[in-house]
């Protein structure tokens, strides 16, 4: 019997609105996560006093915070149920999933009554919405990122991969211009009794155009050209442990140097500032909006970089960089003067823009398509879980028990040797083709070892140039 002819997403021509509409399909859930996740951070005194008791109110923060925490806790529960599902059923069904997850979540969020109105029942129902929150967001990065990365061109696929980090550098952004001008318009009274759902209201309509544009965009090339093989794997979070641990650990690795370094930079380094450094409040804010605006800029730089030079040199200039410059950046900060401040936030906010435009694009090429999703989504969830969300709280307790406010710098030179190892143990992947032998099948192995710019050497490509006699296929 002769085997069935399917499609080589290496021919499948995209066409550029195609690709551009990917791009917002990619990103915008992205950025409506992390407007969610920024708004409720800076908004957290507010919200303890919406929801919690008034007799204690640092309990109060302390509990909203652990609000916080358990949306953490939980994205690894989402990885694997979003992970799974977009490899058995296509990325496109998990973006909608997901992003519809996050909008009726927050809608809830924002029209949930207070502790005043409904007694105990407001707390756990915020317990509720950031649960689901979580549950989301532990899909997102790994849906995104694949469905990206898969639409993108090969040759710059670096570059359409460095979109879902500008998303979330844009959604951080929006939500403290956002904050800032319910502070200017409204009074304290005003924001506590009902202005403070006004973020949470915004992020409704750009979750449901999010959904919107997800619902009508196809799946794609590659998870297509699985289902037309019939190798979509049915068991994805078993095959990743099984036959892809590996891959896993690198991508654990580089989620660890990015997801670390961007929870100090972007998180951390605000309160750093105010606490330890005695900056204002409104000077630190806005030393943090420019290192974002800066990120912002450069993130889609760093990713077209890596399509020309390749991932590792960009990689590992950025892990050399952070190994480097923490310390004498965290030394600069501590003179105190408003250039030393601005020099040392604006120069750890470009290493990190340079992690984040290329460790997505990076990650997406290490995974064969049967395994990409899930295996992304869990490495991600679990090293932000494990770590990232971790490094606030460590830090602090660092610069307590040693008496040190360079801790910091040190601590971000150990994670910057964490990515030199973990870039050292990759293969550069520029340009590579996504399909590897075990998508293809027993009687197709072979086929993904050719470049992406090749003639495909799959049975009935047009590419494929006459072939010499040879047995049939049985």
């Amino acid at each position: 019997m002769t085997a069935t002819a399917a499609p080589d997403p290496r021919s499948v021509q995209v066409d550029r609105r195609s690709i551009r509409t990917s791009t917002v399909a990619g990103s915008i859930g992205v950025l409506v996560h992390w407007f969610d996740w920024a708004v409720y951070a800076y908004m957290a005194t507010t919200i303890s006093a919406v929801f919690f008791p008034e007799a204690d109110r640092t309990a109060g923060l302390l509990a909203t915070f652990g609000v916080f925490a358990i949306s953490f806790l939980v994205r690894p529960v989402g990885a694997v149920i979003f992970g799974r599902l977009g490899d058995r059923l296509g990325r496109t069904t998990t973006l909608t999933v997901v992003i519809l997850s996050m909008a009726l979540s927050t809608l809830v969020l924002g029209v949930l009554p207070g502790y005043a109105t409904i007694g105990i029942l407001a707390p756990i129902l915020l317990i509720v919405t950031r649960v689901v929150q979580g549950l989301a967001a532990g899909g997102e990065f790994g849906s995104a990122a694949a469905f990206l990365g898969e639409f993108s061109p090969a040759k710059r696929r670096g570059f359409g991969c460095s979109w879902l980090e500008f998303g979330s550098l844009l959604g951080f952004l929006l939500a403290s211009f956002c904050v800032l001008i319910l502070e200017t318009v409204f009074s304290s009274a005003q924001i506590t009794g009902w202005a403070w759902r006004i973020p949470f209201l915004i992020t409704v309509p750009l979750g449901l155009i999010g959904f919107y544009i997800r619902r009508r965009i196809e799946d794609t090339p590659e998870f297509r050209a699985l289902q037309e093989l019939e190798t979509v794997s049915s068991s994805p979070v078993r095959e990743v442990f099984r036959s892809n641990w590996r891959e896993f650990l690198k991508t654990c690795g580089m989620e660890i140097f990015m997801n670390v370094t961007f929870y100090v930079v972007l998180v951390y380094l605000l309160t750093y500032q105010e606490v330890n450094l005695g900056f204002d409040a409104g000077r630190a804010a806005l030393l943090s909006t420019l290192g974002s605006a800066l990120a912002l800029v450069v993130v889609p730089l760093a990713g077209a970089a890596s399509d020309r030079v390749g991932r590792r040199p960009v990689l590992f200039t950025a892990a050399i960089a952070l190994t480097v410059l923490s310390v004498p950046l965290f030394a600069l900060m501590q003179v105190g003067t408003t250039w030393a401040a601005l020099v040392s936030t604006m120069g750890l906010a470009l290493i990190l823009a340079i992690i984040l435009g290329t460790h997505a694009v990076t990650v997406v090429e290490l995974f064969p398509t049967r395994t990409r999703q899930t295996g992304l989504s869990i490495a991600y969830a679990l090293t932000a879980a494990l770590f990232a969300g971790t490094a606030p709280y460590l830090l602090t307790w660092l610069i307590d028990a040693t008496g040190s406010t360079m801790m910091p710098g040190f601590f971000l030179a150990v994670v910057g040797v964490i990515g030199i190892v973990t870039v050292a143990t990759i293969r550069e992947s520029r340009g590579i083709d996504l399909m590897k032998d075990e998508d293809l099948g027993p009687a197709r192995a072979g086929a993904a070892d050719a470049p992406a710019d090749a003639p495909s050497a799959v049975p009935g490509s047009e590419a494929l140039p006459t072939p010499p006699p040879a047995a049939p296929l049985v």
